[in-house]
C-alpha cells in the first residue's frame, strides 16, 4: 500500500505545510510584478524630458490619477468577486452631478441647477446617490438574479443619460466649497485627494489580506456554490460589495469634480477602459477569486506614467485610449504565457 502511495506521486503529509507557508511569499512577489516596468518608465521618463522626476511632477501623476486609481479600487473590489461593474464610470459623473444640479445657484450658472440645498449637504448627497445606485444594481444582480454585466451596461447607459438630462448637456460650475475641497486642497503639501487615494488602497490591502470579509470575497470569486456551503452569506456580501464600489466611485467623481472645479456632462465617459486596463495589468482576475489592492494600484501608476512620459514627449493625448487599449491586449497575452490561462 505504501508502494502504491510513493509510485502515484502524492505529497507527503510534511510538505503541505512549507507549500502553504511558500504561498503568501508567492503572492506578495506577483503583487509586486509591475515594479519593474514602473522603474524603466520612470528611466524612460528622464530621459525623454529631466523634469520627470521633479517632485512637482510626481505629485501631479499622483493626483491626476487618484480619482481613477480610486474608481480602480472600487472595480477590482467587485471583480474579486467575479462580477464587472460597468456603470461606475457614468456613477462618477452622476453621483456629484446630482449634488451640484440641487446646490448650485442657477442665477451663477445660466439657469443650471435648482438651489434646493445648502453647499453643506454636496458630500452627502453625492455619497447618497452611489449607495442608491449600488443599492439598485444590487438588487437586480443578487435578489432578482440578472447578469450582472447586461444589468450594468443597461445601468451605464441610464446614468449617462441622467446626467445629460440634468445638466443639459452642459457643464456645472461655480461649485460650492464642500465640492471642491477634496480635489483642491493640500495637507502637509500634498493635495487631499493623494491622501485619501492612499488611505483608501491601504485600509482596502488590510480588509482583503487580514479579515474574513475579505477572504470572503475572494471565496466567493473563487466558487459562490462553494462559499455558500461554507457558510459565507454570498448574497449579502455581493450586495455590500456593489454598494462599496458604487460609494467610492462617487467620491471619486467628487474629487474629480474638485480639482477640476467643474463637472462636465460627459465626466467619467470612457473611464471604464482605463479602469480595466489599470485592473488587468495589475493582475486581476476577470474570472473572479484573484488579484490584489498593491497590484491594482502599481497597475493605474503605471497607466498614468505612461501617459505622463507621452505628454512630455508631445505625444498627442487622443492617443490614450490606443495605449489604454493596447495594454489590456498585452497583458492578456503575457498572462496566457506566465500563467498558462489568461485572464477572460
Amino acid at each position: 500500500m505504501s508502494d502504491t502511495l510513493v509510485s502515484t506521486g502524492a505529497p507527503a503529509p510534511t510538505d503541505r505545510p512549507s507549500a502553504r507557508r511558500r504561498m503568501p511569499a508567492l503572492a506578495r512577489l506577483r503583487d509586486l510584478v509591475l515594479v519593474p516596468a514602473i522603474v524603466v518608465i520612470a528611466v524612460v521618463g528622464q530621459l525623454v524630458n529631466p523634469v520627470f522626476l521633479q517632485s512637482d511632477n510626481l505629485i501631479n501623476i499622483l493626483q491626476s490619477m487618484s480619482a481613477i486609481a480610486i474608481l480602480v479600487l472600487a472595480e477590482t473590489l467587485v471583480l474579486i468577486t467575479g462580477k464587472m461593474d460597468l456603470s461606475l464610470e457614468s456613477t462618477f459623473g452622476l453621483a456629484p452631478g446630482v449634488a451640484a444640479w440641487l446646490v448650485v445657484d442657477p442665477a451663477i450658472t445660466h439657469g443650471l441647477g435648482v438651489d434646493l440645498l445648502d453647499g453643506a449637504w454636496a458630500v452627502p448627497v453625492t455619497l447618497l446617490v452611489g449607495a442608491l445606485v449600488g443599492a439598485f444594481n444590487g438588487l437586480l444582480i443578487v435578489r432578482y438574479g440578472l447578469n450582472g454585466f447586461i444589468v450594468t451596461l443597461g445601468m451605464l447607459i441610464v446614468l449617462r443619460g441622467l446626467l445629460t438630462g440634468i445638466s443639459g448637456g452642459s457643464t456645472f460650475f461655480g461649485l460650492p466649497p464642500s465640492m471642491s475641497y477634496l480635489g483642491s486642497a493640500s495637507w502637509l503639501g500634498v493635495p487631499v485627494s493623494i491622501w485619501l487615494c492612499l488611505v483608501a488602497f491601504a485600509v482596502a490591502v488590510v480588509v482583503l489580506g487580514y479579515t474574513s470579509g475579505g477572504r470572503a470575497l475572494y471565496a466567493i470569486g473563487g466558487n459562490v456554490d462553494a462559499a455558500r456551503a461554507a457558510g459565507i452569506r454570498t448574497d449579502r456580501i455581493l450586495w455590500l460589495t456593489l454598494v462599496t464600489a458604487s460609494v467610492l466611485a462617487a467620491l471619486a467623481g467628487l474629487i474629480q469634480a474638485g480639482r477640476l472645479a467643474s463637472i462636465p456632462s460627459g465626466q467619467g465617459d470612457g473611464a471604464i477602459f482605463q479602469v480595466f486596463a489599470a485592473a488587468v495589468i495589475g493582475g486581476v482576475s476577470l474570472n473572479g477569486g484573484k488579484g490584489s489592492m498593491v497590484g491594482a494600484f502599481t497597475g493605474v501608476l503605471l497607466l498614468f506614467m505612461i501617459v505622463n512620459v507621452l505628454t512630455l514627449a508631445g505625444v498627442p493625448a487622443q492617443w490614450t485610449n490606443f495605449l489604454n487599449g493596447a495594454v489590456i491586449l498585452v497583458a492578456l497575452v503575457l498572462s496566457r504565457i506566465t500563467g498558462g490561462k489568461a485572464q477572460e
